[in-house]
């Protein structure tokens, strides 16, 4: 139980960008609470029902804690079972009677232009993995795809002709996200001189980026592969995949994009989402207006 715990935790770090502290304590609680289970002979979230929860916060109230701690771990608790039921690790999500407690972002990090192209060209694409990784990097930053949503293309989501790609978000709703001249030329030479390399006829199922056992890729080599890179390219900054997302999304409002098109190619429901990206863009206005304003 605690590995999805960790997985989410990881979410929470660099893919809501929030604090360490915060995700400490998000940890704790959900530490807390899977002991309740394991007391209480749960062992499967699938298992856990609203009268449970339920029961797990009057033991908190007898032990005198704070509103504030409660109201915390109402949120730690509410947002784990959303994610388990956002991968589909749950059939069914306890959690929905409970108070909407929302999780507080700082602004993401991003990558500046230079940043991004350093990083893009650090694999060795004379060689078959290093082709594919570069197919990867090129295409998380040219149509700004969550981790899920990569690791999951198969072939015939690709529409060169359109220049499009079909994606599947999250609750697998459907989407149509553009991509780039760069990224085509890549994953066009990677079908070409790489996948066929890594395929396995029986394991691939039609999976775009395969591992070398010829299987889809997980999530946690796609974390790899950016950190591997980022590091060879001198990056500073802690470097993860969400943040080809974050920089795609400030990049595109950066030069004059629309905001409900970056919405759409998010996949965002609620466009308060995207708007996050236009606090990093006044940011960049502000920079510029320091840089280069003879008062500034």
């Amino acid at each position: 139980m605690e590995q999805f715990v960790n997985e989410f935790i990881t979410i929470l770090r660099y893919e809501k960008n929030l604090s360490e502290n915060t995700t400490a304590s998000y940890k704790n609680d959900l530490i807390k609470f899977i002991s309740f289970l394991i007391e209480n002979n749960v062992n499967d979230f699938d298992k856990v029902d609203a009268k449970l929860i339920s029961q797990f916060f009057e033991n908190q109230r007898k032990e005198n804690i704070s509103m504030s701690t409660t109201s915390r771990y109402m949120s730690s608790i509410k947002n784990f079972f959303q994610y388990l039921e956002d991968n589909n690790y749950i059939h069914r999500n306890p959690t929905l009677v409970l108070t909407n407690v929302k999780i507080s972002r700082k602004l993401p990090d991003v990558l500046s232009f230079e940043e991004v192209d350093k990083i893009l060209n650090m694999p060795n694409v004379d060689e078959i993995a290093g082709l594919r990784d570069k197919a990867i990097l090129e295409l998380l930053y040219s149509s700004g795809l969550r981790v899920s949503e990569l690791i999951n293309l198969k072939i015939n989501d690709l529409f060169f002709e359109e220049e499009i790609i079909r994606v599947f978000g999250k609750g697998s709703k459907e989407r149509v996200v553009p991509m780039g001249s760069s990224a085509i030329n890549w994953i066009k030479k990677y079908l070409i001189n790489s996948r066929p390399f890594l395929e396995n006829k029986i394991r691939s199922q039609n999976f775009l980026f395969l591992n070398r056992r010829g299987t889809k890729l997980s999530r946690m080599f796609i974390w790899q592969i950016v950190d591997k890179y980022s590091k060879q390219a001198g990056i500073q900054k802690e470097v993860h995949p969400h943040i080809f997302r974050h920089s795609f999304a400030t990049h595109l409002l950066e030069g004059g994009a629309d905001l409900r098109a970056v919405q759409e190619m998010l996949g965002h429901s609620d466009i308060s989402t995207t708007q996050i990206y236009t606090h990093i863009d006044r940011n960049y206005i502000k920079q510029v207006h320091r840089d280069h304003h003879p008062r500034g």
